[in-house]
């Protein structure tokens, strides 16, 4: 609500406030200087303490470095935007809010860190409670200059006479600003509801629900944040695992945590959580439907335990001038033997072998060999030879996953391996869709089918790697070091994670009403001792398979685990002339769907624009162009997944605020105005539907669709 009347314009008040503030800014930067300087005074002073020439020096000038790059980094990367609020309290004191916590000389704080609980009020205080504040004020500045102020005055009845308060509320200002091609933080306008799944605790399950707009992915992204801050030791250590649905998504989302503070979360979209993959492909729905279906895993389990296609059908050794041979039955009957059902392919292949030399050595005996000699002595001379040797290795070669997908390529060892599993329909759906993997690589469905083989089949053991000492100094002499010593070396030694990592402390799932039942059995796997933080909205999701097995899948990667729920219910994305389309579309198929409120209007009603299928082309182009003249921010061109790369061409050229995503990829995006293509191309069916409410959702200022066929809305 807006403040008191005062005898000065409006303006003449807004610059005394911004001149108080400033005041403080200027301390606050005058102080950040001062930590910087000590920061790196103390860096040096770790270098110098190697010219005593003990180790112990070396040891101590490694933690003294460390310590002091560290806070040194931090006050670099808080520079911009540092303090953001400040609470006015019923108790007269006041609390300046900001990026990082900053204490002065006497150890009096400057300003708080915004996760810490002295700053929870600057997001949960209300008018109907206001928490002992009495005005909240946004601070905006750019660098070092305070630029504008927004204030929210929560507790009338408590200000005092003299209290100002100036401008329409915070949160609105906020929702006014441009795009830019990232996410950017909210660091500064995070909302009650919001708060509390922020805060929410760090154990267990956070899901976090809401419509478009309401902001889930900047609260999965602020709870990290918050986590780190909370319990760095844990989540730092462990480590925090962000899943994305693309990496349009992911590339998007990538510079919000950094602007927070924090850098060690893990960044990964669905199609570049297996080590060596970067998906993007995306599969029909029906065929992403089947393949991300918990019975691909019988399909999976057949093919990993099959012969290898084109592989040798029998072996014939002619041993001391006798002839050795075992046909195809009697190499099938070694591999069934070798490879019961469970048993894991790459981990028993030296059971394999040794079934060969077993039955081989029992026809060397059956067929009285002149000299035979003992067994152990047999072996060695078979496996001295390079025919066998590389018999062996075409029999039983050493599986990669990409290999054994590529066999479902082949249309007869895709029906054997899905017979009685998939249905007829089905195996013909997926029929084709496995021709491009050599080609094109996989898609992101097809990584999730990728983990799991690796699980089925397993990995060839390697000889364990030793683990260095960070103490150690020199053969035959370690440091003695204190214990903050030891704790510093042991989460330098945790950050250093292998490739395929799979101990996380947590993980964010963002989109997970698109994740499916294959793809949660991915995640879960590098879940097994995590706490997660769970982000979707069901009315959104593009999957079209059983939402049962859809269920139990995700409840199988969750575990037990307690399990809080959090709904938000505002659309601060969309404005209300925007979201009434939007909601338009969504009611046809789920009348009764709770939607969000939007809480602004523009007075802009969305263009829908019908033309021929030869003046699309041209049609597209200058709709966007008028985009670009209309709005300062980011344009997004939103089409249908197949027409990706032709309407790509029609916008070539024009500036990099132009961003073209298919319907897809626009999940979890964010555009000042977007130009929609074809949108009956993407209501096809319900889950085309969905979709389309997903792409009629991502502008906050403009809205035009374009596209043939006037029937769509």
């Amino acid at each position: 609500m807006r403040g008191r009347t005062t005898d000065l314009s409006d303006a003449t008040v807004l610059q005394q406030e911004i001149a108080v503030e400033q005041e403080h800014v200027d301390r606050v930067y005058a102080r950040l200087d001062e930590l910087r300087r000590d920061a790196s005074r103390a860096e040096k002073e770790g270098y110098r303490l190697a010219g005593v020439g003990t180790f112990g020096a070396l040891v101590e000038r490694d933690a003294m470095v460390f310590h002091a790059a560290r806070r040194r980094h931090a006050l670099d990367t808080e520079y911009e935007g540092l303090v953001f609020g400040r609470l006015d309290l019923k108790t007269e004191a006041t609390h300046y809010v900001g990026r990082m916590g900053i204490r002065d000389e006497d150890s009096k704080p400057l300003v708080v860190d915004w996760r810490a609980p002295a700053a929870a009020a600057f997001y949960r205080a209300t008018p109907a409670d206001p928490l002992g504040v009495v005005r909240r004020r946004m601070i905006q500045s750019s660098r070092e200059r305070v630029t504008g102020i927004e204030d929210d005055l929560l507790d009338p009845d408590a200000a005092p006479a003299d209290m100002r308060v100036v401008g329409d509320g915070a949160l609105l200002a906020s929702l006014a600003k441009a795009t830019g091609r990232g996410m950017r933080d909210i660091v500064a306008t995070i909302q009650r509801e919001q708060d509390e799944a922020i805060r929410s605790p760090a154990s267990g399950v956070t899901i976090v629900t809401g419509g478009p707009g309401t902001g889930k992915t900047a609260v999965a992204l602020h709870r990290a944040a918050y986590l780190l801050y909370s319990d760095r030791s844990r989540f730092a250590g462990g480590g925090i695992l962000v899943v994305g649905p693309s990496g349009v998504f992911v590339e998007y989302i990538a510079t919000v945590l950094p602007s927070l503070g924090e850098e060690t979360a893990t960044l990964r979209s669905l199609g570049s959580l297996v080590p060596g993959y970067d998906a993007t492909r995306v599969d029909a729905g029906d065929v992403a439907a089947i393949k991300g279906s918990l019975r691909m895993r019988r399909v999976l389990e057949r093919a990993s335990h099959d012969a290898v296609p084109n592989g040798p059908s029998e072996l014939r050794l002619l041993y001391r001038g006798t002839l050795l041979r075992l046909d195809s039955a009697a190499l099938d009957k070694i591999r069934r033997q070798a490879l019961p059902r469970g048993a894991r392919r790459n981990e028993v292949r030296g059971h394999g072998f040794d079934r060969v030399f077993d039955a081989l050595w029992a026809q060397a005996r059956d067929h009285k060999v002149t000299g035979l000699p003992e067994k152990r002595e047999f072996e060695a001379e078979l496996a001295d030879r390079n025919d066998f040797r590389e018999f062996l290795k075409a029999w039983w070669p050493r599986f990669t996953p990409m290999r054994v997908l590529r066999w479902l390529a082949d249309p007869g060892r895709l029906r054997a391996y899905a017979t009685g599993v998939l249905s007829r329909d089905e195996i013909a759906t997926l029929q084709g869709s496995f021709d491009a993997l050599d080609a094109e690589g996989p898609t992101i469905a097809d990584v999730a089918l990728l983990d799991e083989l690796d699980e089925l089949m397993g990995r060839p053991r390697k000889p364990a790697k030793k683990s260095k000492n960070p103490f150690h100094v020199r053969d035959g002499i370690q440091e003695v070091s204190t214990y903050a010593d030891r704790q510093a070396a042991a989460r330098a030694q945790q950050v250093q994670r292998e490739e395929d990592y799979r101990e996380y402390a947590h993980i964010v799932v963002d989109e997970s009403q698109d994740v499916s039942p294959m793809q949660w059995r991915m995640i879960g796997r590098r879940g097994s001792y995590a706490s997660w933080t769970i982000v979707g909205d069901p009315a959104q999701t593009a999957w079209s398979g059983d939402p049962e097995e859809l269920d139990r899948a995700r409840d199988r990667a969750l575990g037990s685990r307690k399990r809080a729920s959090y709904a938000l219910t505002t659309n601060y994305r969309n404005s209300s002339e925007i979201f009434a389309v939007a909601a338009s579309v969504i009611r046809k198929i789920m009348p009764d769907l709770p939607l969000p409120s939007a809480v602004r209007s523009t007075g802009v009603d969305p263009a829908d624009v019908v033309t021929t299928v030869t003046a699309l082309p041209e049609a597209v182009r200058e709709l966007t162009e008028k985009q670009l003249a209309e709005v300062d921010g980011t344009i997004g061109v939103i089409m249908p997944v197949p027409r990706r790369d032709e309407v790509a061409g029609w916008v070539a050229g024009l500036p990099e605020r132009v961003q073209v995503v298919t319907a897809l990829e626009a999940k979890g995006m964010e555009y000042d105005a977007v130009v929609l293509v074809e949108p009956a191309q993407i209501a096809v069916d319900r889950a085309g539907i969905r979709t389309l409410y997903v792409a009629l959702s991502r502008a906050t200022q403009r809205l035009t669709t374009v596209g043939t066929n006037p029937g769509w809305l």
